[in-house]
């Protein structure tokens, strides 16, 4: 079998299995975040933190439970790597430096999950298992609790109420995430996953030297870091480790958990209102733009560029012979075109324009299908523009799901687009502008420079991935890019909740002839063009300086 071929076939067994999951899952996520009951393990957490489940919550309340948790989260985080070299289970491992513990709790609480350390050589079992992975369930819980507090902004009239933050947070934990997590751990153990509290030993002897191996809770770290979209590895090879990623199998299972959630909200979505049509077209334009840059892909990486290319079967150069070339494509387009970060092989090796790919895939916002959440109350922010681009051509008012979006809807809309880029390029400017970061990259010429921009489009997108031949173990690094996630997570959050709380405040809008009709293949490729457009006048000129040169030039 040829390894074109191979790579099809995955992509259409992974297409299968996502379609299959997609309406169980959808439905029953509708159900878990409508329901007015409360489970007994639930009630108990909600009575240990002193919230009252059934309150409904304005915006301003509904984010103050966001900002409230998320900075507890965050001190917690911090706390406990500071202090890991004085707790047990921590390996022998001395506490976290302040600037790197700052870094790492902005990281995971904002559920990007970049790393500047490697995680087999700085942290223990308590860091590891008590401290990241709890902030991959509950960061992931909160872009989900976020999504559909503006779902609810759509379905509901006349009142500002969004529903209760601390119940959306508990039931997305207990009731989505834990569940679906306990199975992918256990399919992870079964194709040869770790999953052990053993310490350090060695393996055996090689050029003179022992090798030297940690054990962990891997598989069930794994499970939760691909399913919340988070990303951030046991080891420092992330997904590309055996330990990880045993096989060709767990290889596309990882890639399932990673897409399944963001794809099946949208489902969820049509379900809150009323109109499952309205999900479906949303997720089409999600599966259009994932399609097209997944072969997109796979096309500069099979692309043979010389004899050896011809005999390797494409870009071979960085990627694991488990997973080829295709297998390696795929997961790539996934984790980017997604907020995982998790990666299986180096994109620095990809080539020029691969790597253009990876940049432009998180410079989309991460909306084709997204994080988890985070996909959805992104889309749907850019259905908003795009409605607003329809109606000024037609000269109406435009509408969307009933609601009008007026000056005050669009100022939201206006600003949530603007910050991620800002972020991106003003943190890019000013670390270019520095001496010293010449010395963190590996490379010069446009292939440094993406280095750098690579790193801030995935921190600012909390995507967590990196190029890898850039040494972000710095305090300019750390503490630039802590503050680039936390501002590109929360601030964003805000015009989110703001536009939910208008949207909800409103009476339904009758739908009339002039209507525009945004369940319809129309609405679908008016809206990936606006994608494609306004991320491609923002981004180009930086593109053109990095990996677009680096491309022409091979």
């Amino acid at each position: 079998m040829s390894s074109v071929l191979a790579g099809v076939l995955q992509l259409l067994a992974l297409f299968v299995a996502l379609a299959l999951a997609y309406r169980p899952l959808g439905d029953y996520m509708a159900r878990v975040y409508s329901s007015e009951k409360h489970l007994r393990v639930e009630k108990w957490i909600y009575k240990a933190v002193g919230a009252n489940p059934s309150t409904q919550m304005r915006w301003p309340a509904y984010l103050r439970g966001v900002l409230a948790f998320s900075a507890v989260s965050v001190l917690f985080l911090y706390l406990l790597q500071r202090l890991q070299g004085h707790l047990p289970g921590s390996l022998g491992f001395v506490s976290i430096p302040a600037d790197q513990a700052f870094n790492t709790a902005a990281s995971f609480v904002s559920n990007t999950n970049w790393q500047s350390y490697s995680g087999e050589q700085a942290m223990g079992h308590v860091v590891q298992t008590g401290g990241l992975a709890v902030q991959n369930f509950v960061s992931a819980a909160v872009g989900m609790a976020v999504a559909v507090a503006l779902v609810r902004g759509f379905a509901r009239s006349r009142t500002g109420e969004l529903g209760n933050f601390w119940s959306d947070l508990v039931r997305g934990t207990v009731r989505i995430l834990l569940p679906i997590a306990v199975v992918g751990a256990l399919v992870l153990v079964a194709c040869g996953a770790i999953q052990n509290f053993a310490g350090i030993h060695s393996v055996g002897q090689f050029l003179g030297g022992s090798q030297e191996w940690n054990g962990g809770a891997v598989a069930s770290q794994e499970a939760i870091k691909e399913l919340g979209t988070n990303g951030g590895g046991y080891f420092n090879a992330n997904s590309a480790h055996p330990f990880e990623n045993p096989n060709g199998l767990s290889n596309l299972f990882e890639v399932f958990l990673i897409l399944v959630i963001p794809f099946a909200l949208t489902r969820t979505f049509g379900k809150m209102v009323g109109s499952v049509k309205q999900g479906y077209a949303i997720l089409a334009t999600m599966v259009a733009i994932w399609i097209g840059f997944t072969a997109l892909m796979m096309w500069t990486e099979f692309a043979h560029h010389g004899p050896a290319f011809d005999v390797a079967g494409g870009a071979l150069e960085g990627k694991e012979t488990r997973f080829g070339v295709g297998g390696s494509a795929v997961f790539s387009v996934a984790t980017t075109l997604t907020s995982t970060g998790a990666v299986n092989s180096f994109h620095s090796s990809f080539t020029g324009f691969g790597g253009g790919i990876q940049l432009l895939g998180m410079q989309l916002g991460e909306i084709a299908p997204g994080g988890t959440g985070s996909g959805l109350y992104g889309m749907l922010v850019m259905a908003i523009i795009a409605v607003f681009i329809a109606g000024l051509m037609v000269g109406r008012t435009p509408e969307y799901l009933g609601k009008k979006i007026g000056t005050r809807e669009i100022k939201f809309a206006a600003c949530y687009i603007l910050i991620t880029p800002a972020l991106v390029l003003c943190f890019t400017a000013a670390a270019m502008a520095m001496g010293s970061t010449l010395d963190s990259m590996t490379n010069s010429g446009a292939h440094g420079f993406s280095e750098v921009l690579y790193a801030y489009t995935s921190g600012a997108n909390n995507n967590g991935s990196a190029f890898a031949g850039l040494n972000a173990n710095t305090e300019w690094f750390n503490t630039s890019i802590g503050l680039a996630m936390l501002l590109g997570r929360f601030l964003p959050m805000v015009f989110v909740l703001a536009l939910a709380g208008s949207l909800a405040e409103q009476k339904p809008v009758p739908e009339t002839a002039g209507t525009l009709r945004t369940n319809k293949p129309l609405f679908t490729g008016l809206l990936a063009g606006t994608i494609l457009i306004v991320t491609g006048l923002t981004y180009f000129p930086a593109l053109a300086l990095g990996p677009l040169a680096e491309g022409l030039a091979s």
